[in-house]
């Protein structure tokens, strides 16, 4: 996504600048007014889904639910705590639309499949020979707008499987066995993971686990390329939304900034142990880590709703093979990053941008396999509403970060 806005601008004009469906305009005016936590907007993105997805999956466990589209590589759209609030970005109009754009359709949702890198020698978002420039960035059709099979579904899970056959850009094909198992997560799990007391909390959780298997011949190693499991969560952004990204001690800059030029200091603010990254949907940025300084922790916070946002992933700190998505001839293709936040905006002063919302981004090692080998990359998101006391702990413990001291 280095130039995700850059390349898909063009063809999202008509998707996104028009977004004036009475849905969207609720959602808008429920973020600008404090009152996502009360409107009904789950309901509204469900029935919204339903009617153009007849097989959209939907998990329940309690009042948490999450709702799962096949038809968008099994998906996860968004997720609800209480029935009421919804947490993830739908894109209304490209969806109602019923079009596919050039270059990559941006559907939306909270957690969704894709593969790295995105450009250098071994992209796989570019032809063999091709410039790395918007005109000739292509996500594949089976990781943007190809379904996934539902091969299992109980209450709580669904697990989705497809068979991909891609080259990249030295010229090697990868035969890729992809399986995706999507868990809502159970009041037992999610007080384990958190290590908390939920019972006075708003909570939903939701997992998913990504496996990748080299089904071809050759091994995939340094000079062929090594695919990577990338996953992403479109969130909705509020005024008051801002992104924490923890960092620990280690050789290098804690926050890279570089991806859409330097972000300014009233929009990233760095901290000794993390930094706070405004997500609004006001000014097109990204951000990201490396091996050498992430934790296994990233998370949002709305002070509006009190809503704290947290994902994790898994990580290795001894891993240091990931995958660099850069445009360009790489001198080092596998110094790239952990984590990743974007947060969307204008190209442009003035200009259309591509939604309201903000991401939070995972990646596995560079998968380095042999024919049959796997290799396994697992994300899981929380969503929370309570009390500041209660969540300002958890985003001490875990975020390394005051949220009073937001304010």
């Amino acid at each position: 996504m280095n130039r995700l806005i850059a390349l898909i601008f063009s063809g999202l004009v008509v998707a996104c600048s028009g977004r004036k469906s009475e849905t969207n305009a609720e959602r808008t005016t429920a973020d600008s007014t404090s009152q996502v936590s009360t409107t009904n907007m789950y309901t509204k993105d469900r029935q919204f889904l339903q009617q153009h997805h007849a097989d959209l999956v939907e998990l329940q466990l309690g009042d948490a639910r999450a709702l799962i589209c096949p038809a968008y590589q099994g998906r996860v759209m968004t997720t609800t705590a209480d029935g009421h609030a919804s947490y993830g970005w739908i894109n209304y109009e490209l969806i109602k639309s019923r079009k596919l754009l050039p270059h990559m359709n941006a559907f939306g949702g909270e957690d969704r499949f894709w593969l790295g890198p995105e450009g250098g020698q071994y992209a796989l978002y570019f032809k063999k020979g091709d410039p790395f420039d918007g005109d000739h960035w292509q996500t594949p059709a089976a990781i943007d707008s190809e379904p996934f099979k539902l091969s299992d579904k109980t209450q709580t899970s669904a697990t989705f499987a497809r068979i991909v056959s891609l080259p990249n850009y030295a010229g090697t094909q990868f035969d890729i066995g992809i399986e995706r198992t999507v868990t809502l997560l159970g009041k037992a799990e999610i007080e384990k993971q958190l290590a908390i007391s939920s019972d006075s909390l708003k909570v939903v959780g939701i997992r998913s686990d990504n496996v990748i298997m080299n089904q071809g011949k050759q091994a995939w190693t340094t000079q062929t390329g090594m695919p990577s499991i990338w996953i992403l969560g479109m969130m909705n952004a509020s005024p008051e939304s801002m992104i924490i990204v923890p960092y620990r001690e280690g050789p290098g800059q804690p926050v890279n900034d570089a991806y859409f030029g330097k972000v300014p200091s009233d929009r990233l603010q760095m901290g000794k142990t993390a930094a706070l990254f405004k997500a609004d949907a006001k000014y097109r940025s990204k951000i990201g880590v490396s091996p050498a300084r992430a934790t296994n922790w990233i998370g949002s916070y709305d002070a509006a709703t009190k809503t704290l946002t947290l994902v994790t992933f898994d990580f290795d700190p001894k891993d240091h093979q990931y995958v660099n998505s850069a445009w360009e001839h790489q001198k080092d293709p596998y110094s790239g990053d952990v984590i990743n936040a974007y947060n969307d905006g204008p190209m442009k002063p003035g200009q259309p941008q591509m939604g309201h919302f903000y991401e939070l981004e995972s990646s596995s090692p560079a998968a380095n396999l042999a024919p049959g080998g796997k290799r396994q990359h697992r994300h899981t998101t929380f969503h929370l509403q309570g009390s500041e006391q209660q969540l300002n702990q958890l985003a001490k413990r875990l975020l390394n970060t005051d949220l009073s001291l937001m304010k």
